[in-house]
């Protein structure tokens, strides 16, 4: 089974420069016939409530009616471009939504510049303990210098699976001692922190440089720390057209990765996603 951790999907293209086909560009269509075409049995949909598409929540629940079997919803929680991020009220929100859409998780995009006290704040605090209660995972978006307080979080809520995107924030450009790898790394030792291995276009110095060998020494580092059961591959589809096509992101881990054994990519494929599903 091949489960993709790392899907949008929207009824109007969010991004710019404007594209002649901004109402069918990013619908949940496109991403299914990707899926069809190269036999991944399902994706987890990652909500952003950006432009043009603030009800992209209620979207994505829509489409979980039409296609159950196929998808599955990580609602946006009061992300960076919201007007509630960080601000009081985020628990109710969190409750409010867990019930509305049967959540299994969500995602919380942190701003570039966050030092992460809120995560100690009261309401902060109360956010995570009902993250917890509710058997939620919670998939972050952050950068490399996140990591030491989320290792200080997930270590406070060890029931939490913390799903960190687009390999967390590692970047294959950087120079020696790589600051941003080995903070990265160092959450290896915490072991509710997962990563995503997608975004091979973020962490390569040449966003169109396929199949990014240039991230190998990133993903064997992220194999040998993290392990084979703590990595989830995913496309980042729609948005990752700009760079590749869905075929080109799935074999950029699957057939170019070939320092991973076949058995560890088929746990990284889906293996471990699904019964991380399946346990939340």
């Amino acid at each position: 089974m091949i489960i993709d951790s790392h899907t949008h999907a929207w009824h109007t293209w969010p991004y710019q420069p404007p594209v002649p086909d901004e109402n069918s560009r990013g619908t949940v269509e496109q991403l299914l016939h990707e899926m069809d075409t190269h036999k991944v049995n399902k994706a987890v949909i990652i909500c952003a409530r950006i432009d043009k598409n603030p009800d992209n929540n209620d979207y994505i629940a829509e489409c979980i009616k039409r296609y159950p079997d196929r998808l599955i919803q990580f609602a946006d929680i009061d992300c960076s471009w919201t007007d509630t991020y960080h601000t009081d009220g985020a628990t109710d929100r969190l409750k409010s939504a867990a019930e509305k859409y049967n959540l299994k998780g969500y995602t919380h995009y942190l701003k570039g510049d966050d030092d992460c006290s809120w995560f100690f704040s009261n309401e902060g605090q109360s956010f995570f303990r009902t993250t917890a209660e509710l058997r939620l995972i919670a998939s972050i978006a952050m950068g490399s210098h996140h990591h030491a307080p989320l290792r200080k979080l997930a270590a406070q809520f060890p029931s939490i699976t913390f799903l960190c995107h687009h390999m967390a924030g590692a970047r294959a450009g950087e120079k020696h001692p790589y600051p941003q790898l080995k903070e990265v790394l160092a959450s290896a030792n915490v072991p509710n922190i997962y990563i995503k291995m997608s975004g091979f276009a973020y962490v390569s110095q040449v966003s169109w440089d396929y199949p990014y060998s240039d991230t190998h020494w990133i993903v064997r580092a992220l194999y040998e720390h993290f392990g084979p059961n703590r990595l989830c591959w995913g496309s980042d589809y729609p948005v990752v057209r700009k760079f590749m096509t869905y075929q080109h992101a799935l074999e950029a881990f699957r057939t170019h990765c070939t320092f991973i054994s076949e058995n560890d990519k088929t746990e990284i494929l889906g293996g471990n996603l699904h019964r991380l599903l399946s346990i939340e």
